[in-house]
């Protein structure tokens, strides 16, 4: 084998490697998502576990965050529960870097 093809198999373990992890912070977050809104619904205990399982499945609608944003922002209006765009936008994004450093700490 070649340096090159040495160097390319590194690439390509690399890439897939990242795609893994961005896979389980992105269904993290969107699990932590889901409970931060089941708490704003007033569900608790494996009603706000059944609801996180929810949000989690959402994302296999389409590519991106807008189909689990959609969800999340149609129950939490249909429920009054005040949260503006911006506000459930940035949640998702801290909530992005709190499942990466959860996944980062094992």
């Amino acid at each position: 084998m070649s340096t090159f093809d040495q160097r390319q198999e590194g690439f390509e373990k690399k890439f897939a490697h990242d795609e893994e992890l961005r896979f389980k912070a992105t269904a993290r977050r969107n699990k932590l998502l889901g409970l931060w809104a089941a708490e704003l619904l007033g569900k608790t205990g494996a009603d706000a576990e059944t609801y996180a399982k929810s949000v989690v499945m959402s994302d296999f609608e389409e590519a991106g965050d807008d189909d689990v944003f959609r969800k999340v922002k149609a129950d939490l209006d249909a429920a009054n529960a005040g949260q503006s765009e911006h506000q459930i936008r940035r949640t998702m994004d801290e909530l992005m870097a709190t499942a990466i450093a959860q996944i980062q700490a094992g």
